[in-house]
C-alpha cells in the first residue's frame, strides 16, 4: 500500500513539474506577439501572459453586476456595425488607417487599456467626431471622409461603446465604418493580453 502511495506521489510530482514548466502562450500558433503603433508615435508589443497558472482577479473576475445599468449588450449595437473579436481587433491595431477607440471614461482608460487605443469617452463621442475624419458643417457633421474605427469598453455588460456607436451614427457617422469589440477589456484580460497603463 505504501508503495502505491509513493508511486502516485511521484507521478503527481512529475505531472506537476511538467505543468510548472509552462508551455508558451501565443496569440495564434503562428503569432507569439505583435507590435502595434501607439498614439504618441511609438510602438507597443501585445502578447499573452506566459504564466500558465495566471488567473483574472479583482474587478475583472466579477460575473454579476446589477442590471440596469450593467446589462448584457447585444451582439450588434446598431444596424450596419460589424462586431469583431480579439484577432480582428489586433489587425485593426496594426492598420494605420483604422482608429481603435477606448470609449470608457478617463478613469477607466488610465487604469489600463489596450495598447494603441485612443480615449474618446462615450459622453464625448458625438462632439469629437472631427478626430475621426468628420468635418463640422451647418447641419452637424459631414462624415464623407470618416475613418474606419473600432470601439470597445469594459466588456459584454458595458454599455459605453454601444452608446458611443449609436450617438456617432445619429450624428452621421457611417455604420459600415464602425466595428464593435464586444468582449472589451474583460475578455482581453481573460485571454492574458497586454494591457497598458497599469
Amino acid at each position: 500500500m505504501l508503495r502505491i502511495v509513493a508511486i502516485l506521489a511521484l507521478a503527481g510530482t512529475v505531472a506537476g513539474g511538467a505543468l510548472a514548466e509552462g508551455k508558451p502562450v501565443k496569440i495564434r500558433p503562428d503569432m507569439p506577439s505583435v507590435t502595434v503603433p501607439t498614439p504618441g508615435g511609438g510602438t507597443a508589443e501585445i502578447k499573452r501572459i506566459q504564466d500558465n497558472d495566471h488567473e483574472v482577479t479583482g474587478e475583472w473576475a466579477r460575473t454579476s453586476r446589477a442590471c440596469p445599468p450593467f446589462c448584457i449588450q447585444p451582439i450588434r449595437p446598431a444596424e450596419g456595425v460589424t462586431t469583431i473579436g480579439e484577432l480582428e481587433l489586433i489587425e485593426a491595431l496594426k492598420d494605420p488607417e483604422v482608429v481603435v477607440v477606448d470609449s470608457r471614461t478617463p478613469d477607466w482608460f488610465e487604469g489600463g487599456t489596450i495598447p494603441g487605443a485612443i480615449n474618446i469617452p462615450y459622453t464625448q463621442a458625438y462632439d469629437r467626431m472631427g478626430e475621426l475624419g468628420c468635418e463640422i458643417d451647418f447641419d452637424g457633421w459631414d462624415c464623407e471622409n470618416a475613418k474606419q474605427v473600432a470601439l470597445f469598453c469594459n466588456g459584454l455588460w458595458c454599455g459605453q461603446s454601444p452608446t458611443a456607436i449609436r450617438r456617432m451614427i445619429d450624428g452621421g457617422y457611417p455604420a459600415e465604418r464602425i466595428s464593435y469589440y464586444r468582449g472589451g477589456m474583460q475578455s482581453w484580460r481573460v485571454l492574458g493580453l497586454t494591457v497598458t497603463g497599469e
